[in-house]
């Protein structure tokens, strides 16, 4: 594979409303760096309630329509999208590097579990099918069916900005809805051309729609009485906040937050393994993943065994501007973001732990005014310190020492928060029992980033996640859906006379 070409457009990212892009009515944007370089690449539009408004309104009137088309043709419109985004798979990719900063390999992997959500979204016709029960009582048929919502929104972070929004409006769009999407301002360009791909593969205008901005918009999401269901991902104070206002306003809500997850290596462990496992996880998209470790719970005599690979991998790792294609690491997406992992690194040395390999003097020759930050790497953490009960976000793995499995155990179960967890070992017993007992919502068995596929639904537990339904799978097709019950009877069964007791199966 060849150098892969950037993405340095200059136009000033805007709104999609109604099929079509439109700078929109406020007038306020903000600039998009290349956290690569540090430069300004280009600016993004910011939506005041007005434009929400415009949005929303398109949305509305183009959903009686679109729910009515019979599923197998919706899936026809989401077959050609597929289509289109797998032939625009590295464009994509390219944006979010130059946006985001990961790199462009790992761009490419988000871009494709993006697509296998849409390939999920295709088979929308089983999905929708409902039960039927014949002859519940004398001459009385019974059947359930799942029916769209009407116009949903979606508010997505920037650390994935094809995957996430793809977990949302492909399933729900599929389903009979129509959809606003609120991205990151941070990376908001893969948006606008998924919505320009959208409408290539013959999606009626309207049906999706994007509109760009900050808070102002998030709050117009929330307070418009049209959208009758909000999807978001990010910060666990503001899925708080957003689970509880739509549940004010009476709207369906999944709000997924913050995570702090753990990896458990056992002394029985390939600790080969563990290594890869514990750099990769750790450091793949600089942290900022909500999937990524954070925390390693080393059980035993396994810490002295791994902390000098631990060390020297660390040391080790290539950390330059993504589009390079031996790159491992790019840099953090803001330099707000990078003083904040900072501050929390130093918070960490304040309070006592052990810091090993120090990733704030990290440089990249030629690009001085990157957003640049090291790998970084704790020993010696306690359940006391900020570095390990707060969510770091960046690229800082620390490391906690116990005596046995039940301590390991009962360490992750004691945390607030409950996205995704792994542990390490070849006893099944053990990894059996782990699977069972701890209280995460996604387990990796010798798996240290255990992502479920897209059949199957993405969503943790506790601090993790607000709302009964995990995101994309066969709970986002319930998300998006309501359940109506039919009970029909013809008058040729129909007894005679009034009836003044409750009904029961005859």
């Amino acid at each position: 594979m060849g150098a892969p070409e950037a993405f340095t457009a200059t136009a000033t990212v805007g709104h999609f409303i109604q099929g079509h892009a439109t700078p929109g009515a406020s007038g306020r944007s903000q600039p998009i760096y290349n956290p690569a370089t540090g430069r300004v690449a280009r600016q993004v539009a910011l939506a005041n309630a007005s434009d929400v408004g415009v949005a929303v309104a398109a949305a509305q009137a183009a959903f009686p329509k679109w729910a009515d088309t019979p599923p197998l043709r919706r899936a026809r419109v989401l077959f050609k999208f597929l289509e289109l985004m797998n032939q625009q798979r590295d464009t994509l990719a390219a944006m979010i590097t130059a946006e985001h900063g990961k790199v462009f390999t790992d761009a490419q992997g988000e871009v494709t579990r993006g697509i296998e959500i849409i390939e999920f979204a295709c088979g929308i016709p089983q999905l929708l099918k409902g039960d039927y029960t014949e002859q519940v009582s004398t001459g009385i048929d019974n059947w359930t069916l799942r029916q769209p919502l009407g116009v949903v929104a979606g508010v997505t972070p920037f650390n994935f900005p094809c995957m996430v929004p793809c977990w949302m409006f492909p399933v729900a769009i599929a389903a009979g809805n129509t959809f606003v999407l609120k991205p990151s301002p941070l990376d908001p360009s893969p948006s606008l051309l998924m919505a320009e791909l959208f409408k290539q593969a013959g999606l009626p205008d309207g049906v999706f729609n994007v509109v760009q901005g900050d808070k102002v918009a998030v709050d117009a999401l929330l307070e418009h009485p049209d959208v009758r269901a909000i999807s978001f991902v990010g910060s666990t104070p503001v899925a708080h906040h957003i689970a509880q206002e739509a549940a004010r306003l009476g709207k369906r809500v999944q709000a997924l937050g913050g995570a702090k997850n753990h990896m458990v290596v056992m002394p029985d462990a390939d600790l080969d393994q563990v290594i890869d496992a514990l750099i990769g996880s750790a450091f793949g998209s600089a942290g900022e993943r909500c999937m990524a470790i954070s925390v390693a719970v080393l059980v035993g005599d396994v810490a002295d065994k791994i902390m000098p690979r631990l060390i020297e991998r660390t040391q080790q790792l290539k950390t330059k501007n993504g589009m390079e294609l031996d790159a491992e690491m790019g840099p953090i997406v803001t330099a707000a973001a990078r003083e904040r992992i900072s501050s929390m690194i130093a918070a960490g040395v304040e309070q006592g732990a052990k810091l090993l390999v120090d990733g704030r003097s990290q440089a990249v020759p030629g690009h001085d005014g990157g957003f640049w930050l090291g790998g970084t790497l704790f020993d010696h953490v306690t359940p006391g310190m900020r570095i390990y009960q707060d969510e770091i976000f960046g690229p800082v793995l620390s490391c906690v020492r116990v005596p046995d499995f039940t301590a390991a155990l009962d360490l992750v179960n004691a945390h607030a928060f409950g996205n995704g967890v792994a542990c390490f070992t070849r006893d099944g017993h053990v990894a059996r029992e782990f699977a069972r007992r701890v209280q995460v919502g996604m387990v990796g068995i010798n798996v240290p980033i255990p992502v479920p596929m897209a059949w199957h639904g993405f969503g943790g537990w506790k601090a993790s996640l607000f709302g009964d339904m995990h995101a994309y799978g066969e709970e986002g097709v319930r998300f998006y859906t309501k359940q109506k019950s039919v009970m029909q009877r013809w008058p040729e069964s129909t007894p005679k006379g009034a009836e003044f007791v409750m009904p029961t199966a005859k």
